[in-house]
């Protein structure tokens, strides 16, 4: 892939690669990515699912459902949050975590989602918009 920009899960079993990411990239408090991520938030950035491919240890991601019907995959070695997939997903978009780049990329986040869940002991300190819920895919 031209351009791409490679990440993988902390004990670098899996690996994959991305290209075209979009600027639409942003902070979730929802308990759930709390609890997933064990941090105030968890961050994800989105590509068009053809700018998306695993490249190694595809074999060693497991799943989790929530009762939301949302999955989180993850390296069944490590443990490491690598995808995220909205419920009644139409299998356009993957929606990664940030935080497993291992590439430098150029976009930063642009929002805060899920702000009414966001744990009490964190507050927002930068500028971006805030949503209480999810926003809209325009």
């Amino acid at each position: 892939m031209k351009n791409s920009k490679q990440g993988s899960c902390l004990c670098g079993k899996v690996r994959y690669q991305v290209t075209d990411i979009s600027p639409r990239m942003g902070h979730c408090h929802c308990k759930m990515c709390r609890k997933f991520h064990g941090a105030a938030f968890s961050t994800f950035g989105e590509v068009s699912a053809a700018n998306f491919e695993w490249l190694d240890g595809e074999s060693l991601i497991k799943s989790y459902q929530g009762e939301n019907g949302t999955i989180r995959k993850f390296c069944g070695e490590c443990g490491s949050s690598l995808v995220f997939v909205p419920s009644k997903d139409p299998g356009e978009v993957v929606e990664f975590s940030l935080g497993t780049l291992d590439s430098n990329i150029e976009q930063t986040p642009d929002a805060h989602i899920f702000i009414a869940n966001k744990a009490n002991w964190f507050k927002p300190s930068d500028d971006l918009p805030q949503y209480e819920q999810a926003r809209s895919h325009e």
